[in-house]
């Protein structure tokens, strides 16, 4: 198939990623003489900083989506093209599809974002997933509320506790934020509604290699959030390495000796690395990357030898003003976009693009009800104000008034509640492994609780 998606006169930009980056830059480009093509596998953009809380049911699948066409569909020089990005020919200025569609370009960004890295050790992705993706968030859902569930039909007591013990690998904001909406998730949400167990005797286990917590925030903040997590009951173990993760363990090394912990749950937050297509394009223009395997990119945020292509988000590896790596997070992919399009925009007036400065804003995280800690450019912050600020910039970022209300009736219900409304078993258990028959994992059928069954 030789099609050619965007037939005009006009500059042809093209966009591969409908993450913060993609539609930013989309969005900056709407007063401009160009048309604009959107491509991305999936036909809506997720708000990524509250895929933990999809995960955990504060919020519904669709209260942290939206779709893209609807996104702009008030820009009529913007189109939305459903397909996934395989290929590129730098030479011919032209992208292929999987489909076989060609795609020409006159402008390219990609900011096709990363996927959970797990250290060449692809086996783990199938016993402990990632969430960097909206089905990542229902899997864990349902994997986590699968362990209450087997756990509630388990009448041994021990194999009872394997199934209420949820680790999280990774210390960075992902598994902090993770590790508190599953801890508050079994220690209020559910502590009522099961009959034969105690949910808040579940055991949430963080694991983190480096000797912190989110490294690289202020030690007051550090300190701050790991206090707040322990007070939930999450058992933090710093200076912990994973050596092997199965279907019912994690084995962890801290010194020299290695402990196994039985679960049947594991979740994964720790490495990344680019997606397939990121790693095509690296490949394809023979441009420089880092460690991590990030696309090094020039003061504009183009690629070396290819002033035509932008690398935006977390694909791209930048430098702020101090020679550190800016850290992958939403407003990385937001200021990156505008720029990739406003560069685009100078060109087109013959004028040179500007570098790329990135602006820190700070980082906030919440590891429980009204449990934020932010870090600001001239301060840190903990308690209420910093889950005012929490709330604030989160519902400005999301899209749409009706989402924004949607949400804030959730969170009102969750925070003053403890309720967690979304909290739908869903999908296959092709996956996770089915669960145990009735009652036992080693096949007995005597329900806990529920008396003599041989009678019947």
């Amino acid at each position: 198939m030789t099609a050619t998606a965007l037939e005009t006169d006009r500059h042809r930009v093209v966009i591969v990623g409908g993450g913060f980056g993609g539609v930013y830059a989309a969005r900056t480009l709407s007063r401009q003489p160009v048309d604009v093509a959107l491509i991305d596998r999936r036909n809506f953009h997720t708000f990524s900083p509250m895929l933990y809380q999809a995960a955990t049911g504060a919020v519904a699948p669709s209260d942290v989506s939206q779709p893209l066409r609807k996104m702009l569909r008030r820009q009529r020089n913007a189109r939305v093209i459903l397909g996934e990005a395989t290929d590129l020919d730098a030479a011919q200025r032209q992208l292929r599809l999987s489909d076989g569609t060609r795609i020409d370009y006159d402008s390219l960004v990609v900011a096709t974002g990363t996927q959970p890295s797990y250290f060449g050790k692809e086996q783990w992705r199938e016993h402990a997933p990632g969430l960097k993706t909206l089905e990542d968030a229902t899997e864990i859902r349902r994997r986590a509320l699968l362990a209450f569930e087997a756990a509630e039909r388990e009448p041994d007591r021990e194999r009872g506790r394997v199934w209420m013990t949820l680790v999280v690998v990774g210390g960075g904001p992902t598994g902090t934020e993770l590790a508190g909406a599953l801890a508050e998730l079994a220690r209020n949400t559910l502590r009522s509604e099961f009959r034969t167990i105690d949910p808040s005797e579940a055991r949430v286990i963080l694991v983190e290699a480096v000797d912190e917590i989110l490294p690289g925030w202020p030690e007051f903040l550090r300190h701050a959030a790991r206090e707040e997590l322990e007070q939930l009951g999450v058992e933090i173990r710093t200076g912990t390495r994973v050596e092997d993760i199965g279907p019912t363990h994690v084995d962890v090394r801290a010194g020299s000796g290695v402990e196994r912990i039985e679960t049947r749950t594991a979740l994964w937050a720790a490495g990344v690395r680019p997606t397939a297509f990121g790693r095509r394009v690296a490949q394809a223009l023979a441009a420089p990357t880092d460690r991590v395997g990030r696309i090094v990119v020039e003061p504009d945020l183009s690629v070396r030898g290819h002033p035509e292509i932008f690398v935006v988000g977390d694909l791209a590896a930048i430098s702020d003003d101090a020679g550190e790596t800016v850290p992958d997070v939403a407003q990385k992919g937001i200021q990156a976009g505008r720029h990739a399009a406003r560069a685009i925009a100078e060109r087109l007036r013959d004028r040179p693009s500007p570098p790329f400065r990135y602006r820190d804003i700070g980082d906030l995280a919440m590891v429980g009800r009204f449990r934020v800690v932010a870090r600001l450019p001239l301060l840190a912050l903990t308690g209420f104000v910093a889950w005012l600020l929490w709330l604030g910039v989160h519902l400005y970022y999301l899209n749409g008034i009706q989402t924004r209300l949607v949400v804030s009736m959730r969170w009102a219900w969750s925070l003053f509640t403890s309720g967690r409304g979304s909290r739908l078993i869903t999908g296959t258990h092709a996956t996770y492994g089915a669960l145990p028959p009735i009652g036992s994992l080693d096949g007995s059928t005597d329900l806990p609780g529920v008396g003599d069954r041989s009678a019947a």
